[in-house]
């Protein structure tokens, strides 16, 4: 069993914040953060809930040192980094900076083109939801599900558990500056299969990458 690691042992780095600017050369450097299996594993329990380091290194079976490690690469590179209460999140907004620095192309609108380009489905998403938040949630049925499907399909992994915590999380981002709160949210999201609820652990069933198609 590892060590517990007090989170003051862990000199955070100041990653770059949502606002500043970064260079090109960061979207390359992420392949190389997550080749190291110790990093991966120490995201990944962050990811799921783990809000200090000693939690990381009993949820990813890490020592104190590879925790330390880890973390302070986490840290450095701005993937991980402390919320409003002091605990390690998953900086949702670095990757969203991050993914669309490498968006090669943008509607005439100036909104980046989802998934779906110009079929029926891109149409959709280009309605109801504008630079990874969602404006709102459409009143008919079958362009929900597709609304529903695109939230999920780049918010959960399939078949990866999530508490709670870390649903309301991920969601509220979805729900900043919009008309849906992430309650609701995350209601319809269990009401159309696309996460299923057990106490108060979520999971994204993998067949659900097969609900919701318009």
């Amino acid at each position: 069993m590892p060590n517990d690691l007090p989170d003051a042992s862990i000199e955070p780095s100041e990653p770059l914040g949502p606002s500043e600017p970064f260079e090109p050369s960061a979207l390359a450097a992420l392949p190389g953060l997550f080749s190291e299996e110790s990093r991966v594993r120490a995201f990944a329990a962050v990811a799921l809930g783990a809000g200090g380091s000693a939690e990381v290194a009993r949820m990813a079976g890490l020592s104190a040192k590879e925790t330390a490690g880890a973390l302070r690469r986490l840290r450095e590179q701005g993937v991980v980094v402390p919320g409003d209460g002091g605990e390690l999140v998953v900086a949702h907004d670095r990757f969203r900076e991050l993914a669309r620095a490498a968006r090669p192309a943008a509607n005439p609108a100036g909104d980046p083109v989802p998934a779906g380009g110009g079929d029926r489905t891109g149409m959709i998403l280009r309605t109801f939801v504008k630079d990874g938040r969602l404006v709102r949630l459409p009143a008919r049925w079958t362009r929900k599900k597709v609304v529903l499907r695109h939230i999920a399909e780049r918010t959960f992994a399939p078949g990866v558990e999530y508490p709670e915590r870390t649903v309301d999380q991920k969601l509220r981002t979805w729900c900043e500056d919009g008309e849906v709160d992430h309650v609701t949210l995350r209601r319809h999201l269990v009401d159309f299969g696309h996460l299923r609820r057990s106490g108060g652990i979520y999971a994204r069933p993998v067949e659900s990458d097969r609900v919701g198609t318009a």
